[in-house]
């Protein structure tokens, strides 16, 4: 399978790395000294791809929607921090008529992660003596704060608590690769849930899993679409 890479920092480097150590070719990169652009050598740098996978900045997102729009190709879109632009950039990919995934985090480990809280939370939230909490650390360079992550299990536990506001407490520091904590706390004891990455290489490999998954298919996914799908068929 060809992939064209969008990005080409820490994570971009990972999934071409982590490509290439699963038989698939990265057949363009593209960067903002080289970006993707709609012209007349776009059907050469783009022949035979089967994929788009953007690892790139917030801000450049909605533009590289439109692109992979405008040549047809799916997209994976592993860039964090342009969450208010979701239902604009849904609503491009289904005019458009591609497909896309799209994550706060692409690892199966935090994506699990997820539907764990959702339970914790479905049986804590009964008992109102608790307040739900999060907290995220992340490396020194990461750009958004509180990391989609982070908003995602907010979103997650929300619902379930609805009168009082789920704090989030972030820390950037070091080279922290990413750790996300959901608490309970009541006057009498605590409840604490927790994933860590230890590398960027779960990211990659959840990257990798989607792409291959959105190759034939429209619409406009969530990555916990995909791993909810994969765990149904496994289980089946």
């Amino acid at each position: 399978m060809k992939i064209a890479l969008i990005g080409y920092g820490k994570m971009g480097r990972m999934f071409e790395a982590r490509a290439s150590a699963r038989g698939m070719e990265v057949a363009e990169i593209y960067t903002d000294i080289r970006p993707l652009r709609i012209d007349a050598d776009n059907p050469k740098g783009l022949e035979g791809v089967s994929v788009l996978v953007d690892f790139s900045v917030p801000e450049a997102v909605l533009g590289n929607v439109r692109s992979a729009c405008a040549c047809g190709i799916p997209l994976v879109e592993g860039t964090t921090g342009w969450n208010k632009h979701l239902k604009e950039a849904e609503t491009i990919v289904q005019k458009a008529g591609i497909g896309m995934v799209h994550a706060s985090n692409f690892s199966v480990g935090a994506t699990l992660f997820y539907k764990i809280v959702q339970r914790a939370a479905e049986l804590v939230s009964p008992f109102t003596e608790y307040d739900a909490f999060i907290e995220e650390l992340h490396h020194r360079q990461k750009r958004d704060s509180p990391s989609g992550t982070a908003l995602t299990l907010k979103q997650i536990l929300q619902p379930y608590f609805p009168n009082t506001e789920i704090p989030v407490a972030s820390v950037r520091a070091g080279a922290i690769p990413g750790e996300h904590r959901v608490g309970f706390d009541s006057p009498a004891d605590s409840i604490r849930l927790e994933h860590i990455a230890r590398s960027r290489e779960g990211l990659a490999d959840g990257a990798l899993m989607a792409a291959q998954w959105i190759v034939g298919k429209k619409g406009f996914y969530d990555f916990r679409d995909v791993v909810e799908l994969l765990i149904e068929r496994r289980q089946g």
